[in-house]
Protein backbone atom coordinates (compact mmCIF):
# COMPACT_ATOMS: atom_id res chain seq x y z
CA UNK A 1 0.00 0.00 0.00
CA UNK A 2 1.17 3.77 -0.62
CA UNK A 3 2.14 6.08 1.68
CA UNK A 4 0.85 9.40 1.98
CA UNK A 5 4.24 12.06 1.92
CA UNK A 6 3.75 16.04 2.79
CA UNK A 7 5.49 15.67 -0.54
CA UNK A 8 5.22 13.22 -3.75
CA UNK A 9 7.98 12.42 -6.09
CA UNK A 10 7.70 12.40 -9.85
CA UNK A 11 7.13 8.52 -9.99
CA UNK A 12 4.65 8.70 -7.52
CA UNK A 13 2.69 11.55 -9.06
CA UNK A 14 2.57 9.43 -12.56
CA UNK A 15 1.19 6.48 -10.61
CA UNK A 16 -1.53 8.81 -9.21
CA UNK A 17 -2.24 10.50 -12.75
CA UNK A 18 -1.92 7.70 -15.00
CA UNK A 19 -4.36 5.63 -12.24
CA UNK A 20 -6.62 8.42 -12.19
CA UNK A 21 -6.89 8.71 -15.75
CA UNK A 22 -7.62 4.39 -15.59
CA UNK A 23 -10.36 4.93 -14.03
CA UNK A 24 -11.64 7.33 -16.11
CA UNK A 25 -11.19 4.95 -19.26
CA UNK A 26 -13.33 2.42 -16.77
CA UNK A 27 -15.79 4.41 -16.48
CA UNK A 28 -15.73 6.18 -20.08
CA UNK A 29 -15.61 2.59 -21.93
CA UNK A 30 -19.18 1.77 -19.63
CA UNK A 31 -20.73 5.06 -20.28
CA UNK A 32 -19.83 4.65 -24.39
CA UNK A 33 -21.53 1.13 -24.05
CA UNK A 34 -24.33 2.62 -22.20
CA UNK A 35 -24.89 5.04 -24.82
CA UNK A 36 -25.05 2.79 -27.30
CA UNK A 37 -27.56 0.60 -25.82
CA UNK A 38 -29.61 3.63 -24.93
CA UNK A 39 -29.96 4.25 -28.62
CA UNK A 40 -30.02 0.50 -29.73
CA UNK A 41 -31.65 0.52 -33.08
CA UNK A 42 -30.78 3.67 -34.51
CA UNK A 43 -27.59 4.69 -36.78
CA UNK A 44 -26.28 6.79 -33.74
CA UNK A 45 -25.95 3.31 -31.51
CA UNK A 46 -23.72 1.81 -34.34
CA UNK A 47 -21.61 4.69 -34.05
CA UNK A 48 -21.71 4.97 -30.38
CA UNK A 49 -20.46 1.16 -29.84
CA UNK A 50 -17.79 1.78 -32.53
CA UNK A 51 -16.69 4.57 -30.37
CA UNK A 52 -16.90 2.34 -27.28
CA UNK A 53 -14.44 -0.35 -28.74
CA UNK A 54 -12.06 2.70 -29.41
CA UNK A 55 -12.19 3.79 -26.07
CA UNK A 56 -11.76 0.46 -24.98
CA UNK A 57 -8.73 -0.22 -26.58
CA UNK A 58 -7.71 3.37 -25.49
CA UNK A 59 -8.10 1.65 -21.65
CA UNK A 60 -6.27 -1.35 -22.28
CA UNK A 61 -3.56 0.34 -24.02
CA UNK A 62 -3.43 2.26 -20.73
CA UNK A 63 -3.44 -0.63 -19.08
CA UNK A 64 -0.70 -2.09 -20.80
CA UNK A 65 1.13 1.15 -20.28
CA UNK A 66 1.18 1.29 -16.68
CA UNK A 67 2.20 -2.60 -16.60
CA UNK A 68 4.97 -1.56 -18.85
CA UNK A 69 6.04 1.04 -16.01
CA UNK A 70 5.55 -1.62 -13.32
CA UNK A 71 2.87 0.71 -11.72
CA UNK A 72 0.09 -1.39 -10.27
CA UNK A 73 -3.29 -0.54 -10.87
CA UNK A 74 -5.23 1.24 -7.84
CA UNK A 75 -8.29 -0.90 -7.86
CA UNK A 76 -10.57 0.91 -5.30
CA UNK A 77 -10.16 3.81 -8.21
CA UNK A 78 -11.20 1.27 -10.83
CA UNK A 79 -14.15 0.34 -8.15
CA UNK A 80 -14.99 3.88 -7.28
CA UNK A 81 -15.32 4.49 -11.17
CA UNK A 82 -17.58 1.84 -11.82
CA UNK A 83 -19.99 3.14 -9.16
CA UNK A 84 -19.49 6.59 -10.18
CA UNK A 85 -20.52 5.66 -13.69
CA UNK A 86 -23.55 3.61 -12.26
CA UNK A 87 -24.67 6.25 -9.89
CA UNK A 88 -24.47 8.92 -13.71
CA UNK A 89 -27.67 6.87 -14.65
CA UNK A 90 -30.19 8.20 -12.11
CA UNK A 91 -29.49 11.91 -13.06
CA UNK A 92 -32.88 13.61 -14.08
CA UNK A 93 -33.55 13.95 -17.79
CA UNK A 94 -36.46 16.22 -17.82
CA UNK A 95 -38.70 13.68 -18.12
CA UNK A 96 -40.38 11.55 -15.71
CA UNK A 97 -39.78 7.82 -17.10
CA UNK A 98 -37.35 6.47 -20.09
CA UNK A 99 -34.87 7.62 -21.90
CA UNK A 100 -34.46 11.02 -23.11
CA UNK A 101 -33.04 13.54 -25.89
CA UNK A 102 -31.46 15.07 -22.79
CA UNK A 103 -29.96 12.30 -21.86
CA UNK A 104 -28.54 11.44 -24.78
CA UNK A 105 -26.87 15.09 -24.86
CA UNK A 106 -25.50 14.18 -21.60
CA UNK A 107 -23.81 11.30 -22.16
CA UNK A 108 -22.31 12.22 -25.57
CA UNK A 109 -20.93 15.65 -23.40
CA UNK A 110 -19.16 13.33 -20.74
CA UNK A 111 -17.79 11.02 -23.59
CA UNK A 112 -16.75 14.68 -25.15
CA UNK A 113 -15.46 15.43 -21.94
CA UNK A 114 -13.17 12.01 -21.34
CA UNK A 115 -12.00 11.70 -24.63
CA UNK A 116 -10.66 15.19 -24.24
CA UNK A 117 -8.79 14.30 -20.96
CA UNK A 118 -7.45 10.86 -22.36
CA UNK A 119 -6.05 13.40 -25.57
CA UNK A 120 -4.32 15.27 -22.60
CA UNK A 121 -3.17 12.16 -21.02
CA UNK A 122 -1.36 11.33 -24.26
CA UNK A 123 -0.01 14.62 -24.82
CA UNK A 124 1.61 14.95 -21.13
CA UNK A 125 3.26 11.56 -21.53
CA UNK A 126 4.64 12.07 -25.01
CA UNK A 127 6.06 15.79 -22.52
CA UNK A 128 7.86 13.03 -20.38
CA UNK A 129 8.57 10.32 -22.43
CA UNK A 130 12.17 11.62 -23.32
CA UNK A 131 13.19 10.55 -19.40
CA UNK A 132 10.78 7.74 -19.63
CA UNK A 133 12.43 4.72 -21.73
CA UNK A 134 9.93 2.40 -21.46
CA UNK A 135 7.08 5.08 -23.01
CA UNK A 136 9.29 4.07 -26.18
CA UNK A 137 7.07 1.07 -26.44
CA UNK A 138 3.96 3.26 -27.54
CA UNK A 139 3.34 5.31 -30.40
CA UNK A 140 2.08 8.11 -28.27
CA UNK A 141 1.28 9.92 -31.44
CA UNK A 142 -0.80 7.88 -33.23
CA UNK A 143 -2.41 7.74 -29.68
CA UNK A 144 -3.47 11.67 -29.79
CA UNK A 145 -4.59 11.08 -33.15
CA UNK A 146 -6.99 8.92 -32.11
CA UNK A 147 -8.41 10.69 -29.43
CA UNK A 148 -8.67 13.88 -32.04
CA UNK A 149 -10.53 11.71 -34.49
CA UNK A 150 -12.46 10.23 -32.12
CA UNK A 151 -13.31 13.60 -30.33
CA UNK A 152 -14.26 15.04 -33.67
CA UNK A 153 -16.70 12.29 -34.32
CA UNK A 154 -18.10 12.85 -31.07
CA UNK A 155 -18.60 16.19 -31.57
CA UNK A 156 -20.62 15.94 -34.48
CA UNK A 157 -22.97 13.36 -32.81
CA UNK A 158 -22.88 16.22 -29.71
CA UNK A 159 -23.95 18.63 -31.81
CA UNK A 160 -26.59 16.91 -33.30
CA UNK A 161 -28.27 15.65 -29.78
CA UNK A 162 -28.18 19.54 -28.62
CA UNK A 163 -30.30 20.61 -31.76
CA UNK A 164 -32.48 17.45 -30.92
CA UNK A 165 -32.85 18.29 -27.23
CA UNK A 166 -32.83 21.91 -26.98
CA UNK A 167 -33.73 22.78 -30.08
CA UNK A 168 -37.91 24.48 -30.94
Amino acid sequence: MAVIRRTADARTRLRVYLNDHLAGATAGTRLARRCAGNNAGTPLAEQIDALADAIDADRRTLRQMLSTLQIPPAWPKQVAARAGEFAGRAKLNGQLVGYSSLGRLVELEGLCAGVDAKRNLWISLREIAPSEPALAAFDLDDLIARAERQRDELEQLRRKAAAEALGQ
